[in-house]
């Protein structure tokens, strides 16, 4: 039996190194893209209050054997899942959707939550049938417990976090022994769905939800203004920042205010503005450290539940980098998927902390002299 001090020695510094130098830099480059405007002029200072309680979070999290976060799952969910009905009928609606709840002067968003709280309760329910996990029974049961909070979600509507929802439920579900024949199955069914949805137009989705697939799809070469406006500027952003970047705080892009999304769903392109391809570079390695780090301690990890949520917060911070990466190029439509800690959003950092947190927990009591279980 370990004691606190043997457990504390086992602390991955190189991880949290790693992702306090990425939230610093996430602050230093919010306070730049803001360009001065006096409306966001509070928004690097809300990132430092969100970064220093996310940091208070990651250790108490870390702290606490996550074996008795296991036990705390279920009233985790349905405490979120509440939260996103409130949300549903009352929230704050910005940009054409209800995902924020007013907290006195600050405002938060349960979606971001709801990841943490998935990966959780799939890691929870996999790791427990992870001898009926080819079973199709166990396979619909997962998919209620992943709808009982990515149903409310759709309807605010917030097509994205549904869409990682998803992502998490499918990878969860693979790593815990999928057999090929069943995902072939399963692939050929959400084809087959996904083929009627483009038929019938997209239904179910909100308007601006419908115009981003179709701006993406089918651009409009003559259109200098309107839907396309942002991701035209965002590659010019890029293009123009060349090796090194035109400086921080000196992009015209950026500071001339032509790249009008900066501090949050296109930061990547202030990234790639001010400090070209190799800074870019250097960042999106740095990322790539803290999700391999992820996937390296859940296969070191004592038991199925350990590794199934190391595993799933990599996965979260991986598509979330690269399906934010790709729509600043172009590449995908338009999502708002956040850069993970370096992205303004205070809900997303202080999630993101807590998640690391709990991959350090599960570092922190794996005994390195034995094989993982």
């Amino acid at each position: 039996m370990l004691n606190t001090k043997d457990i504390w020695k086992r602390f991955d510094f190189p991880l949290f190194a790693a992702v306090l130098f990425l939230s610093i830099f996430g602050v230093a480059l919010i306070s730049s893209a803001i360009a001065g405007n006096p409306t966001l002029a509070n928004h690097p200072q809300r990132q430092t209050i969100f970064l220093l309680i996310g940091l208070v979070i990651l250790f108490i999290a870390a702290a606490i054997d996550y074996h008795i976060w296991l036990s705390l799952t279920r009233p985790f969910y349905i405490v979120v899942a509440f939260l996103l009905i409130i949300v549903f009928v009352m929230g704050e609606a910005r940009f054409g959707a209800a995902r924020w709840l007013q907290i006195g002067t600050e405002t938060i968003q349960p979606a971001e939550l709801a990841k943490i709280v998935a990966i959780m309760a799939f890691a929870q329910y996999f790791s427990a049938h992870i001898n009926q996990i080819n079973q199709w029974k166990t396979v619909w049961q997962s998919l209620l417990l992943a709808g009982g909070i990515a149903l409310w979600i759709f309807l605010q509507p917030d097509l994205k976090t549904t869409i990682v929802i998803a992502v998490l439920w499918f990878a969860m579900l693979w790593i815990s022994g999928w057999k090929t024949k069943n995902i072939l199955i399963f692939a050929g069914v959400v084809l087959v769905l996904f083929v009627i949805f483009v038929a019938l137009d997209f239904p179910l989705l909100a308007d601006y939800q419908r115009d981003r697939l179709t701006n993406f799809f089918n651009p409009d070469p003559e259109a200098r203004y309107g839907d396309t406006y942002n991701v035209d500027q965002a590659l010019i952003s890029i293009g123009s920042g060349g090796w090194f970047g035109q400086g921080y705080g000196q992009g015209s892009q950026v500071q001339l205010r032509f790249l009008k999304i900066r501090h949050n769903d296109f930061i990547f392109s202030v990234l790639a503005h001010e400090f070209g391809f190799v800074g870019t570079v250097v960042v999106l390695l740095l990322l790539v450290f803290v999700i391999y780090r992820c996937f390296a301690i859940a296969a070191k990890a004592p038991d199925a539940y350990g590794a199934l949520l190391a595993y799933g917060f990599g996965i979260l911070m991986a598509f979330q980098t690269l399906v934010n990466v790709g729509v600043n190029m172009r590449l995908l439509p338009v999502t708002g998927l956040t850069l993970p800690f370096i992205s303004y959003g205070g809900s997303s950092l202080v999630t993101l902390l807590l998640g690391i947190g709990l991959v350090e927990n599960i570092h922190m009591r794996t005994d390195k002299k034995l094989p993982a279980a």
